[in-house]
């Protein structure tokens, strides 16, 4: 779809980019220069300036190369809540010329040694609190399997007490793990100031994998290069009107793709202050927003639920606040409204993929429509095709969205056939197949309609059933499972499971069981909420169980009870 049939494309905003021909780690030195003594971040009570942000990149960067053996390409593991460390250890990895797979603090064991046999990765950065879930899948000496860990722990570089009693036990707990081989403290990796590699990694190189759920139910690495993630970063600092006095709050997770943008790469590219959080909390969300002034925040609508629900929203200073963005669900409609009319924001709603390092469309700022993934941005081309013939739909017609741009990535790691299923040409350009069903109107707005693939939607995080699915199955009781998409008024959607029990183990084993059992074996995000047990499960003629009649019949039984006086 040509930018030249939008009528409200925003004012002063070009419909292409000149994209800069550099790495990201070329913006934390250049923001050194210019603001040395600027708060990079402020976490905790503490504030890491640019030019120590800098020195710490190096040090980390001399250390993995010179130390660890880490070399231009290779994968690096990073494993952590939000912190100053995390953002360190991030850049520092890129600077060695190496590519950050940034894992769920929420993996499991068995999670995360798939990540490290499928990128190959040696070495990993992580939170202490999160050795127990690595320490096992350490082998120094083994080639093949992970050699070497740095740990830190949030507490390191924190002043001496706490700013508030809002600080997390996990931030304020002090070194604890002990030596053992293949285990190397961070702060004491800084200490040794060993100097970086002399050239900085180029521009097309890969920089992050991150891993998204596969619909196979194996999760696929997406490989971005510099010049990917820097695309869809600069083109959401022109469309947002950011700049480097905007402050920003860092509360989304920055091992996904929104927290990652919105919280890490875009400000410092711009050399702007961050304020961060570890982990949700409303209070404290809506106390550094009136201290320091933040001006923008990017975050799910889930976590803007909660946060405007909160009394703390009422009673602090919220007025600095200019841009309220987000994707990954629909704002609901009473919520947007609430925005609007208390606190006179409106919510940016944007779409995003981690296949497209997160910005790709979003609402013109002045004049947005209500839960719209938006309009195309600088230098996307974004259509709606039938799913079968990949050919074109009229405007109106429902189809798959499918897309192309300077941050799409350059493609599924090491996984040839995800590549050929995903990618078509047309109109002799290479196009990516979302798998979303969309639609898009008279004035270029696009709208979700529904998924050509399975997914589930929990406060942003996507989770594909097969993957929980093959989980359940390692249950012994479980003889049959699906997994399917319930409404939340809060998360968007929750995870349920339908199961058949094997004949020995029925009345032996509760649904809360299979809950517990889950939370041990997943991620908590992709954990089923609810499980239910049946007889049977409704099949196809080729025996495939049919989950969007379950799923359907779910969400009539639920809208049902809603409308239930």
């Amino acid at each position: 779809m040509s930018t030249s049939s939008l009528p409200y494309w925003p004012k002063g905003v070009p419909r292409t980019l000149s994209l800069p021909q550099v790495p990201l780690t070329h913006y934390v030195q250049v923001a050194a220069e210019r603001f040395p003594n600027k708060p990079a971040v402020i976490f905790c009570g503490s504030s890491l300036s640019y030019v120590a942000l800098l020195t710490r990149v190096e040090a980390l960067a001399g250390y993995l190369t010179q130390r660890l053996g880490v070399q231009r390409g290779d994968r690096v593991l990073l494993m952590s809540q939000n912190c100053p460390q995390y953002v360190a250890a991030y850049y520092g990895i890129m600077r060695a010329g190496a590519v950050v797979v940034p894992v769920n603090a929420m993996c499991t064991q068995s999670e995360i040694r798939y990540y490290l046999q499928d990128c190959g990765a040696r070495v990993a950065m992580v939170a202490q609190e999160l050795l127990p879930q690595v320490i096992p899948l350490l082998q120094p000496g083994d080639v093949d399997a992970l050699q070497a860990v740095l740990v830190h722990a949030y507490s390191e570089g924190l002043p001496a007490q706490p700013v508030s009693d809002e600080v997390p036990d996990v931030v304020l707990a002090p070194r604890q793990w002990t030596e053992a081989p293949g285990l190397h403290g961070l702060e004491d990796a800084i200490a040794q100031a060993l100097p970086a590699p002399a050239q900085h990694p180029h521009s097309e190189d890969l920089c992050v994998l991150p891993y998204t759920s596969g619909t196979t139910g194996h999760p696929k690495g997406c490989m971005h290069t510099h010049a990917t993630v820097l695309a869809s970063n600069m083109a959401a600092q022109v469309w947002r009107s950011m700049h480097m006095d905007s402050v920003f709050l860092a509360v989304a997770p920055l091992f996904h793709m929104l927290g990652m943008q919105g919280g890490l790469n875009v400000p410092i590219t711009l050399g702007a202050t961050v304020v961060m959080l570890p982990r949700w909390h409303a209070a404290s969300a809506a106390r550094l927003i009136e201290q320091h002034r933040v001006t923008t925040w990017s975050a799910p609508p889930a976590m803007l639920i909660d946060f405007f629900a909160s009394p703390a929203a009422a009673q602090r200073d919220l007025s600095s606040l200019s841009t309220l963005a987000g994707g990954g669900a629909a704002m609901p409609e009473t919520v947007a409204n609430l925005l609007q009319t208390r606190f006179g924001i409106t919510y940016n709603e944007a779409y995003g993929m981690t296949e497209t390092a997160s910005f790709l469309m979003c609402n013109p700022p002045a004049r947005g429509k209500r839960q719209c993934l938006g309009v195309i941005t600088p230098g996307v081309d974004t259509r709606i095709v039938d799913p079968e013939t990949l050919r074109e739909l009229p405007v109106g017609e429902v189809g798959e969205l499918v897309t192309r741009g300077a941050q799409l990535m350059r493609g599924y790691w090491q996984n040839e056939q995800a590549n050929q299923s995903s990618f078509f040409e047309l109109d002799g350009q290479t196009f990516f197949r979302t798998g979303d069903l969309a639609s898009v109107d008279e004035e270029g707005y696009f709208f979700m309609r529904d998924r050509l693939k399975r997914m589930v939607n929990v406060s942003g995080f996507k989770v594909w059933p097969a993957e929980v699915e093959n989980t359940l199955y390692e249950h012994p009781a479980v003889h049959e499972a699906c997994v399917i998409a319930v409404p939340d008024d809060k998360r968007g959607e929750n995870v349920m499971a339908l199961l058949v029990l094997k004949p020995a183990f029925q009345g032996q084993v509760t649904e809360q069981d299979l809950i517990d059992w889950s939370r041990e074996h997943m991620a908590a995000y992709k954990t089923p909420r609810i499980v239910r047990f049946v007889d049977t499960l409704p099949k196809s003629g080729t025996g495939k169980i049919l989950w969007r009649q379950l799923q359907e019949q779910e969400r009539l039984n639920t809208t049902s009870v809603k409308e239930t006086p």
